[in-house]
């Protein structure tokens, strides 16, 4: 069994056809790519995959379970976490605060715990602490951990955003377009980051992306999206040079 099975996914807004009739298996460990050119409906699918928008028809289930129907934080819960194309830091919080607010998806505490600072609440702070540090390493921000994020570079903040939807232990992480804004060398380091938090963590990993030098180099299967629609699906050396897909992305 696939880990993510969508079957027939489908939405509409009034009269538009958003995304039509779009299946996808995704297996466990995976590294995939939701390609196309833009508003061909990719982060129409994220929203539908973490319960933003409810499909119009079709199906999605990750390990089995259904999703469709449940709230974001359902989804949240069972696994599945996500960052944006816009990056969505709490910006007036530091670097760790904005880690460890993603850590309470999976070590929590009681009201009465935190207001009498029990020897509990301050042994899950002392954990929560040490699991942020050890994320933040995996992506090099160890150092501006006590920086407020606004103040942090764009390509880390980029880091930060899917440093903190890591600490939500997912068993599947959906990346918008994580490169979007970095230069060559910002992107080079997303790439081997990428590839180390999937083998780190052993976590599924769906990305949407425009930048094919990224796709190619991590990722193991495309899916390409065109007007709502699977255009095409395959690895990246057949998909990139299909002549379809040069189309959808270059026009006529």
């Amino acid at each position: 069994m696939a880990m993510l099975e969508v079957t027939s996914l489908g939405i509409s807004f009034g009269g538009l056809r958003a995304v039509d009739e779009l299946s996808m298996k995704i297996e466990q460990g995976g590294l995939v790519g939701l390609i196309g050119p833009n508003g061909a409906g990719k982060t129409t699918v994220f929203n539908m995959l973490t319960g933003v928008y409810r499909p119009t028809d079709g199906g999605i289930r990750l390990d089995g379970q259904n999703l469709v129907g449940k709230k974001p934080h359902e989804i949240c819960r069972l696994g599945v976490a996500r960052t944006f194309q816009n990056i969505r830091l709490f910006t007036a919080q530091s670097v760790l605060d904005n880690v460890k607010a993603a850590l309470h998806n999976r070590i929590t505490y009681s009201l009465a715990e935190s207001m009498l600072h029990l020897g509990s609440y301050r042994r899950k702070e002392k954990e929560m602490d040490e699991e942020a540090m050890r994320i933040l390493s995996l992506f090099g921000l160890e150092a501006s951990a006590g920086n407020l994020a606004s103040n942090l570079p764009y390509g880390k903040q980029r880091k930060l955003e899917i440093a903190r939807a890591l600490a939500t232990d997912p068993k599947l992480l959906l990346l918008d377009e994580p490169a979007a804004g970095m230069n060559p060398n910002e992107t080079r380091e997303l790439m081997e980051t990428i590839s180390l938090v999937r083998k780190e963590y052993g976590v599924t990993i769906l990305l949407i992306e425009h930048d094919m030098k990224l796709v190619q180099g991590i990722c193991e299967y495309l899916y390409v999206l065109n007007f709502g629609k699977l255009l095409t699906e395959g690895e990246p050396k057949d998909v990139l040079n299909n002549p379809e897909v040069i189309t959808a992305y270059l026009g006529d």
